[in-house]
Order: structure tokens, then sequence, then C-alpha cells
């Protein structure tokens, strides 16, 4: 199981999702770490770039999920707060926070993208837990604003070998509790919230509304409260905060 799970480097490679995807694929569904010190086709949410200098953290977790596909959706809120647990081991005081549903960000600036992709090979659902960590370098030419652990330390001796074994015991520890106490895990979750009691606009890029960030339901969906009073949840797109004008 994960706890047990291998990790297999590989200096240079296309994307450690692609990697894991395509060993599940084939029936390889036991739980390994692919990890690379370098990728040319890394990948975010939404199919978007992700940028991947030597120095930075790029892996995926491939692992069987004997509770399905309801559990499954459990793991980006799980994965969120291990990379958090992980940056704040590798630099006390950082002041990381949650970005619904699955963004790490310390002040605003973005330090870790998560992806979770899905499957099922023979009967057996995988999941490809796929997380990267800027550890020495700061990306540009990004999206949004972003920062790195070297960056908020600077101790220039963190490596990425060392930040993925602060990952690989995080990670192992919030999977369980997403499988075994996800009220929790939320609760965990919103403890840590970028956003939470502000103005915020939520949901997918043609449906976005407006609304205060009121919680979590009971399937990690972000709860808003509109205008009108009207309770909406949202379980897909991104989240900004509303900047007020005064």
């Amino acid at each position: 199981m994960i706890h047990s799970a291998p990790v297999y480097w590989y200096d240079e490679i296309d994307s450690t999702s692609e990697e894991a995807k395509r060993r599940a694929r084939t029936g390889e569904t036991s739980a390994v770490w692919i990890a690379a010190r370098q990728q040319g086709a890394g990948k975010g949410r939404l199919g978007r770039t992700w940028v991947s200098p030597v120095g930075n953290l790029f892996s995926t977790l491939l692992f069987p999920e004997p509770g399905g596909i309801a559990i499954a959706a459990r793991v980006p809120f799980a994965a969120a707060l291990a990379v958090r647990d992980t940056c704040v081991a590798a630099v006390p005081g950082i002041r990381a926070q949650l970005k619904w549903p699955n963004d790490v960000r310390v002040e605003g600036r973005k330090i870790s993208g998560i992806l979770t992709e899905t499957g099922e090979t023979s009967g057996v659902v995988w999941v490809a837990l796929g997380i990267g960590i800027n550890v020495q370098h700061t990306p540009e030419n990004v999206d949004q604003a972003a920062t790195s652990l070297v960056q908020e330390s600077g101790a220039a001796g963190l490596s990425p070998e060392l930040v993925l074994e602060d990952l690989r015991a995080a990670t192992r520890v919030r999977i369980e509790q997403a499988r075994d106490d996800f009220p929790g895990l939320l609760d965990d979750w919103l403890s840590v919230a970028e956003g939470r009691g502000q103005l915020v606009r939520a949901g997918a890029v043609d449906d976005r509304v407006e609304g205060l960030f009121d919680g979590l339901a009971e399937d990690g969906g972000l709860i808003l409260r509109l205008p009108d009073g009207e309770r909406r949840i949202i379980r897909a797109g991104d989240v900004d905060l509303v900047k007020q004008v005064s």
C-alpha cells in the first residue's frame, strides 16, 4: 500500500503523471512514486502547462483505491494538506494557505501544483496524484504569481529529494484521513483556507458567480452565500478573491 510505495527517480521524463498512467493502463496499479528531476511536458489542472525547471520537485503517486471513485474524489483535499504539511516541515513558520480546490499558496503566491487523475484497469480503480513543488526555483512567465521554498526561507540547501521524503510521509497520513475521517480532513482544510468569509468569484470560466466563501459542503464543494442570500455550492472550476474598492 501507500506506506511502502517505492520511489523511481528519472533524470528526465515527459511527465511523471503520464508515466504513472502508462503503468496503470497496462495493469501495474500497485502503489509507486514516480519522480523526475526534469519534465518535458508537465501539465496542471484544466490543461495548463506546468513549468518544470531543474531543482524543483515533480512527482506522481500512483495507487489503487479500494474505496472507488467516491473516495478518490477526496484525494485533492488530502493532497493539498499534505503539500502544506510538507512546506511547513521544510520552512517552519511559512504562511501557506489553501485555495479551493487544491492550490497551495504563500501570501497569494503559488508554491505547488496538484493534479488528480483517476481510471480503472481490470476492475481496479487507480489514482495518479501528480504533485509539483517549487523547491529551488520560482517559475517565471506563468499565469499567476509564484514563489518557492528557497525564496521563502533563503535555505539554499533544500533539495527535491529531501522534500519528497517529507511529502511521502504527509501524503500517507492525509490519504488515510481522507478514507477514515473526511469530515475531520475538511475541518483541517478549512482551518488554513484562503479567503474564508471573504467575497470570492468561483465556478467554471463561462459560469462564474460572486459570493461570500461560507465553508465546504460534505463532499468538499465550495459553499457561497450570494448577495440575495441564496446558498450556492460550486463543485468545479476555480476561485479568485474579489478585491474590494474602498
